[in-house]
């Protein structure tokens, strides 16, 4: 063969050589490929098998087949792989590439992004959240607490709405005897009465806002107190004598509208429309606050029974007023303030006590606390006083242009104690023009003198069950005559005896039952009583 033809040949199988290297190249920089994915992480060894299978199955569909006519990998090929088959992942080296899970891997991926752009999304947002978070523009509603009612914090107010609701159906029945001026007793009407009335308390819805602003405290108090029976206002407005006629309707005691500003170093000054401090506690610590107790007129019920007023204590009303409350300190706390003065008023009628309509100055009234625990007593005691200036008194006797005046003084002291199931109370009062019943009722006589009172109550309480409470109270109201008169059918003295037991069916609802036994007697002969049984319901929130 000669040189020339040589070279042709050799030449020839290089190109044959050179034309099949890029295909098996390819081969191999691919799997090289899969190599490094899989090494760096980013496929999975489920994902590594397939698309290596896939690989092989359609870059070697020419390769010799094995005895069972099945098409081998390349040995350096099948190594790699089984670095990560069967053995591993449970699948078939020869299995054909599975279209649906290499579509599944890919749509897994597809969703993996969105996640991650929704949880940067996410991200984002909350810090655009904290970013322009303001406090002032939330609303959220504080955690209930039984009896105080529900509080809505809006931003930097606190917004407080409680009350009750009472109805008991009462049974009076008169043990006779003559009617006694300035008495409490219905005795001497004749006739028993029933009724569905309101107790000492009526209805009542209360709210309250709170807030502070510049480091003082602010709030303001509105106290909504509707009757169930018919309104029939005169002298007494709300509590006048109702109207047991038909298309009648209820009426509303709007007893509370004030505000308060103060801080807890320098104290709180309240200016509006609250209960008084002469007596306060005397009728707040009454256990017929829940109930009935006396009820006065029952044939024509008020917007409230008397409970314990005008048997034990003077009751201590509702007044104008702007007062001061001191910081505690070591638990004791103290208040004063000027109210807007009232009139002695005529409550016995014919004429026996005389009346007064000008005041140039007001009413002065204050009050000292201390709670504490003594002996092992959660102990409370308190003492009040009241002054006020009665102008150009009126009266049959001294004519409408006496100019004759006088000063009313009175002072009250009380304890309460409390120890496991027991609760105590015992209060005393005394006057000197202060009258009877409500302020300055029968205070000063016809003659322009004034006429000296006292009273008191004692009162005990045990729960004999987690839920079942009874009590037992008795109280007195004493009105003296004025030096040099002589009126028999004046008030000297009303009293009463209270049983009643309380079952709280939950937080909110009390069942009450409940007796009590008023008498009045005058300076003379006059004498009446009368016997009332009640049962009912409290609810509170």
């Amino acid at each position: 063969m000669s040189l020339c033809r040589l070279s042709l040949l050799g030449s020839t199988f290089c190109v044959a050589v050179l034309s099949a290297l890029p295909t098996i190249a390819r081969a191999d920089d691919y799997t090289e490929l899969l190599d490094i994915l899989r090494a760096k992480g980013s496929l999975s060894r489920s994902e590594y098998n397939v698309l290596l299978s896939h690989h092989q199955h359609h870059a070697h569909p020419s390769l010799q087949r094995d005895d069972d006519g099945t098409s081998p990998a390349p040995a350096r090929h099948r190594n790699r792989y089984m670095r990560y088959g069967p053995q591993n992942e449970g699948s078939s080296l020869d299995a054909p590439p599975d279209v649906t899970t290499i579509a599944a891997v890919s749509a897994a991926r597809r969703a993996a992004m969105e996640a991650s752009a929704s949880a940067q999304d996410a991200r984002n947002s909350l810090m655009e959240a904290r970013r322009t978070y303001n406090p002032d523009s939330i609303v959220r509603v504080k955690p209930y607490v039984a009896g105080k009612g529900v509080t809505i914090q809006a931003g930097q107010i606190d917004i407080n709405i409680s009350g009750f609701v009472n109805a008991y159906y009462t049974y009076n029945s008169p043990s006779g005897g003559r009617p006694v001026a300035g008495g409490v007793s219905t005795g001497s009407s004749g006739f028993d009465s029933s009724s569905v009335r309101n107790g000492l308390l009526p209805g009542g819805l209360i709210l309250k806002l709170n807030t502070v602003q510049e480091g003082i405290k602010l709030g303001a108090v509105f106290g909504m107190y509707p009757g169930i029976n018919n309104n029939d206002p005169s002298t007494f407005n709300a509590n006048s004598g109702g109207s047991p006629v038909g298309l009648g309707t209820a009426g509303l005691d709007f007893r509370q509208v004030f505000m308060t500003a103060g801080t807890d170093e320098l104290g709180t000054v309240k200016l509006g429309r609250d209960i008084a401090l002469f007596a306060s506690d005397a009728i707040l610590n009454d256990a017929t606050l829940l109930s009935v107790g006396s009820t006065g007129s029952n044939a024509n019920p008020a917007n409230t029974s008397l409970g314990r007023i005008g048997v034990g204590y003077v009751y201590t009303d509702w007044l104008p007023q702007i007062t001061y409350i001191s910081p505690k300190w070591k638990g004791f706390q103290a208040s004063v303030g000027v109210m807007t003065p009232l009139d002695e008023f005529n409550f016995a009628g014919g004429g026996l006590s005389a009346t007064t309509t000008q005041h140039s100055s007001p009413m002065l009234q204050g009050k000292v606390t201390y709670d504490g625990n003594i002996a092992g007593f959660t102990t409370r005691f308190w003492s009040s006083f009241l002054v006020q200036h009665q102008q150009n008194l009126t009266s049959a006797t001294l004519g409408s242009s006496s100019r004759k005046g006088t000063t009313v003084e009175a002072g009250d002291v009380g304890v309460k104690l409390s120890r496991g199931p027991f609760e105590g109370v015992a209060y005393y009062y005394y006057g000197s023009g202060l009258g009877t019943t409500g302020l300055f009722f029968d205070g000063v006589s016809a003659e322009g003198r004034k006429r000296n009172s006292e009273g008191y109550y004692v009162q005990a309480a045990y729960k004999i069950l987690p839920r079942l409470k009874i009590v037992g109270s008795y109280g007195v109201s004493n009105l003296y005559q004025a030096p040099g008169e002589d009126n028999p059918s004046m008030v000297r003295r009303n009293q009463s005896e209270v049983g009643a037991i309380y079952y709280n069916l939950t937080d909110w609802f009390t069942l009450v039952g409940e007796y009590a036994h008023t008498e009045s007697d005058a300076h003379g002969i006059a004498h009446e009583s009368d016997h009332t049984m009640s049962a009912g319901a409290m609810m509170t929130f």
